[in-house]
């Protein structure tokens, strides 16, 4: 398996980054702040004025690192990297299926399967421990829409169907996801799902965990040799990574969304860690991003046994587990993918 490298992120600016023998060299106006080891690192994601040398830029691209500009709120600007890596065929296995809608099905109802399963066990959970009757009761009538979608989704053959169900289902959940909120209900109570621009706390912090879980499933996916555009749920398009984010489903509940939850039940976030920009947008400032930043790299390093592999594996390796996974469906090794579930 794979070794977990760190990911550098730089959110202070302005920086600058360059090459430094074997080390980048973090300088904020002309003073070193900080010095790593490249070998140390598997990707650095930059926020907003960052400056990275050419050299540095080579180099990573040369060993394989990816180097990522993003805004300052988060959105994603450019990457780096060097020559795609894995073999052509499984490529081109990769497109031959993403053609056929029986393969497509497949792999997408696969997809919105785990999501589904995943995002259910964390309102099943949360209605065990929630302090109010009628919260508790609009969790367990959730979870059990939740799991009259996963009926339907079996003998579900048409994408279109799919990515339906996915949607109802995620609706519903997102209905909900704040009762799961002990601590600080009103400053981060949640109104459904928004996005570009989040309208609300809790929105926020979701779509800035989302980011960061998003670049490392387009690294899984490079990393096998798997073009992370051409996805089997999400539909292709210019500048879309469609199957990273297939990949990403499964992942949104056990990796980000319960890390959203901690941070706001242990007080880590609180409404200072917020701005609001004119638009009506609610952004994390810097205070914010950094505490989300450290707190998703110490998540990735926690110890899970994979349900299907049997391994013990860090939680950042996960994107890289099904990744493969799906690698050795799509070469015809496995006869279905099987997505990662939260025991």
């Amino acid at each position: 398996m794979r070794q977990l490298l760190n990911t550098l992120y730089v959110t202070t600016e302005p920086s600058y980054l360059r090459l430094d023998h074997d080390t980048v060299r973090l300088e904020v106006e002309g003073d070193k702040k900080a010095q790593i080891p490249l070998h140390h690192l598997g990707a650095i994601v930059c926020f907003g004025n960052v400056l990275v040398t050419p050299a540095l830029m080579g180099r990573c691209a040369a060993d394989g690192r990816a180097v990522v500009f993003m805004s300052h709120t988060g959105r994603f600007r450019a990457r780096v990297q060097g020559p795609q890596s894995g073999n052509v065929l499984l490529r081109q296995a990769q497109y031959e299926q993403a053609e056929s809608e029986a393969d497509r099905a497949a792999i997408a109802r696969a997809c919105v399967a785990g999501k589904v399963q995943n995002s259910r066990r964390m309102v099943v959970r949360a209605a065990r421990s929630v302090d109010d009757d009628d919260r508790q009761a609009d969790l367990h009538s959730t979870a059990k829409r939740m799991a009259r979608t996963l009926d339907t989704l079996e003998s579900a053959t048409d994408p279109n169907a799919i990515r339906g169900l996915e949607g109802e289902a995620a609706k519903t959940y997102f209905d909900v996801l704040s009762h799961h909120i002990r601590q600080q209900r009103d400053a981060f109570q949640m109104n459904g799902r928004s996005r570009r621009p989040p309208r609300d706390r809790f929105n926020a912090v979701l779509s800035f965990l989302y980011t960061l879980l998003l670049n490392d499933c387009v690294s899984a996916a490079e990393g096998v040799g798997l073009d992370p555009q051409m996805g089997f749920l999400h539909r292709p398009r210019p500048g879309r990574p469609s199957l990273a984010l297939d990949l990403m489903e499964e992942l949104r509940a056990p990796v980000a969304d319960r890390l959203a939850l901690t941070l706001i039940n242990r007080r880590q976030l609180t409404p200072d860690d917020f701005r609001t920009p004119d638009g009506g947008a609610v952004l994390l400032n810097d205070d914010g991003r950094k505490t989300v930043i450290t707190a998703y790299q110490e998540r990735k390093q926690q110890t899970v046994t994979h349900p299907f592999l049997d391994q013990s594996m860090e939680i950042g390796l996960i994107p890289h587990a099904q990744s493969r996974l799906l690698a050795r469906t799509l070469r015809g090794d496995m006869e279905t993918y099987i997505p990662y579930l939260v025991r």
